[in-house]
C-alpha cells in the first residue's frame, strides 16, 4: 500500500501510550483531534493515510479525503459494519483480542454468581443469618454442560480456563477451527450445524460471537424455547444478540434459569426495567475489568497492522463483508457518545474521564514526539 505519511487519531490514551502510539509511525506526521471535534477530524483527515478513533467510523471521516486504513480502538465492528462504510473500500480494523483474558473471567464470574446464589448469601450476611434456604442444591461448575458460542479470541479464552474446571465443554463457531480437542462437541456452521444441541443439553450458554445481521436476534423465544428451564445464559459479546423483550418473558415466565449481562441492547440500561430487579439476573454496565494496559495490547495490534499495511500484507482484525449489520440501530456505548449529533462544546464539559479514564495530559506536545 506504500508509506504512511500522515496519521490522525482520537483515541483516549495516557502520556505513556500515546508516546509509544505515535512512536509506531516514526516518518509519518501524527496529528491528535479531540474526537468530539468532527469538524477538525474531518479537515485533519482529507490529507491523511490512516485515522486511529476511539469507537465506531464516524459519518464525518466518510467525505472526501485520503484515508486509506481506520482503526477503531475497539473490538466489536458492528457499528461500523454499515454500507457506506463499505462503499469507502478502505481498510477498517479492530482492537479484538486485546482483553480476552479478562472476558474470559467475567463470563467464569457470571457463571460462579448463579452457582452460588450470591445474591441469596450477601442478603443473609447484611442480615448476620448462617444458612441460606436450598443451599443443599445448589451444584457448582464442576461435571457440569456448558456451550460456548462463539470461538474465537474470547471464546478460546474462556475454553480453556472451563476445561480446567471440569466442566463439559462444547462450542459452536461459524467458521472451522483447529485444536481443542478435549472439547465434547465441536459444531460448525458453514458444514450446516446449529447450535439446537447446546440450547437442549447445556446447563450454561455463553455468547462470544459477533453482532451481524445473521447473529442479530440470535436469542429470542424460539432459542429461549429450546433450552433447560434451569439453564443460565452470559452475553459478554453484543446485546443486539439478544432480544431484551424476549430474555425477559423467558425470564418471568421460568423458561430459564437466569441470566449474566454485561451488554444489552439499550446502554446505558433503562434504570425501570424488569431486569434489574430479577433475583436470578447479573448485570454489569459493559465494564469488564481492564488487562495490564489494555492500550498498550491495543497498540501492539496497531504497530503489527502498520506493518502489514505499508508491506501489502493481509490485516488483522479486518471488517469484511461477514460482518455487515443493517439491523437494530446501534444506540448504545460508543455508538451513542462518538456518532451522536451532541455539539462539542456539550461534549467537553461531560466527565469524560469517569467513563474513560484519567489522560494526564492536556497538550499533545507532552508525548508528540519521536525517541
Amino acid at each position: 500500500m506504500g508509506k504512511i505519511k500522515k496519521v490522525v487519531s482520537t483515541v483516549w490514551y495516557d502520556k505513556e501510550n500515546y508516546h509509544e502510539l505515535r512512536n509506531v509511525f516514526p516518518e509519518s506526521e501524527f496529528v491528535y483531534v479531540d474526537f468530539y471535534d468532527k469538524e477538525k477530524l474531518a479537515e485533519e483527515a482529507k490529507d491523511a493515510d490512516v485515522a486511529i478513533i476511539l469507537g465506531d467510523v464516524d459519518n464525518c471521516l466518510l467525505g472526501e479525503n485520503s484515508l486509506k486504513w481506520i482503526a477503531c480502538d475497539h473490538a466489536g465492528l458492528n457499528g461500523s459494519a454499515r454500507d457506506e462504510v463499505f462503499a469507502k473500500n478502505i481498510f477498517v480494523t479492530g482492537a479484538a483480542g486485546r482483553s480476552a483474558p479478562v472476558l474470559a473471567e467475567h463470563c467464569i464470574y457470571f457463571m460462579m454468581q448463579y452457582c452460588y446464589h450470591t445474591k441469596e448469601l450477601l442478603a443473609a450476611q447484611a442480615q448476620g443469618i448462617w444458612g441460606v434456604e436450598g443451599s443443599q442444591s445448589f451444584r457448582g461448575l464442576y461435571g457440569r454442560k456448558v456451550g460456548i458460542i462463539g470461538m474465537g479470541n474470547n471464546g478460546k479464552m474462556l475454553a480453556d480456563r472451563l476445561h480446567a474446571f471440569g466442566m463439559d465443554i462444547y462450542a459452536f463457531d461459524k467458521f472451522p477451527f483447529n485444536g481443542y480437542d478435549y472439547l465434547k462437541g465441536k459444531f460448525i456452521g458453514n458444514n450446516g450445524d446449529t447450535i439446537d444441541y447446546i440450547l437442549e443439553n447445556c446447563d450454561f450458554v455463553v455468547l462470544t460471537l459477533a453482532l451481524t445481521d445473521e447473529t442479530y436476534h440470535m436469542f429470542d423465544v424460539e432459542a429461549f424455547k429450546k433450552m433447560k428451564n434451569d439453564a443460565f445464559l452470559v452475553n459478554m459479546a453484543r446485546g443486539g444478540i439478544v432480544s431484551t423483550p424476549d430474555l425477559t418473558a423467558a425470564l418471568e415466565n421460568y423458561e430459564i434459569g437466569g441470566a449474566g449481562l454485561d451488554v444489552l441492547e439499550e446502554e446505558p440500561f433503562p434504570s425501570d426495567h424488569p431486569l434489574w430487579n430479577m433475583p436470578q439476573v447479573y448485570i454489569t454496565p459493559h465494564m469488564t475489568p481492564q488487562v495490564p494496559n489494555r492500550s498498550k495490547r491495543s497498540i501492539e495490534i496497531i504497530r503489527e497492522n502498520a506493518r502489514r499495511f505499508e508491506a501489502g500484507e493481509p490485516m488483522l482484525n479486518l471488517l469484511t463483508e461477514a460482518d455487515r449489520f443493517k439491523s437494530g440501530n446501534n444506540q448504545s456505548g460508543f455508538a451513542k457518545l462518538t456518532n451522536s449529533n451532541i455539539p462539542k462544546e456539550q461534549v467537553a464539559k461531560l466527565p469524560l474521564e469517569k467513563f474513560l479514564g484519567p489522560r494526564g495530559w492536556t497538550d499533545p506536545a507532552e508525548w508528540n514526539y519521536l525517541d
